[in-house]
């Protein structure tokens, strides 16, 4: 018989990880940030934040999306101000995508925005708790089954 808590875990992460439940959270998290911010170029500048300066087909892989999708999302973002192409020094044939300073800024209210309804939503736990759960939510994340 199989232990029925990783049943549960595997059900709660399926409705995490859907792609409505990102998009929304997405278009609710860029609102008012400006046209070229939502819900469809936001994983564009988050995976940017993490991955630092990468090609459109490497920053592709990072967040799910194919090159040519990335491309057309990180024109509207280029246009805005909020990344830049520059040549691969590696590769000068190469162009990677660079957040500036304005798009680290949108990566920075986004991500307040969540820490804050991550907050609001964990109001009513004690303290004690919502810390506990902090804790073991990240061993999980680093020690689970995500692992590359």
């Amino acid at each position: 018989m199989t232990n029925p808590t990783g049943h549960q875990i595997a059900e709660a992460l399926g409705l995490l990880l859907r792609r409505s439940t990102r998009t929304g959270l997405h278009a609710q998290l860029t609102d008012g940030l400006g046209e070229a911010v939502d819900e469809l170029t936001y994983p564009v500048l988050s995976g940017l934040a993490r991955t630092g300066p990468c090609s459109a087909a490497d920053l592709g892989r990072e967040i799910g999306l194919d090159r040519t999708t990335v491309t057309r999302r990180a024109d509207r973002l280029e246009e805005a101000g909020l990344l830049r192409r520059e040549a691969d020094p590696a590769d000068r044939r190469a162009t990677l995508l660079v957040l500036t300073g304005s798009g680290y800024d949108a990566v920075r209210a986004t991500r307040d925005r969540l820490a804050a309804r991550i907050e609001d939503s964990l109001a009513s736990w004690p303290a004690a708790d919502a810390e506990v759960f902090a804790g073991l939510l990240r061993t999980f994340v680093d020690e689970g089954p995500f692992q590359n």
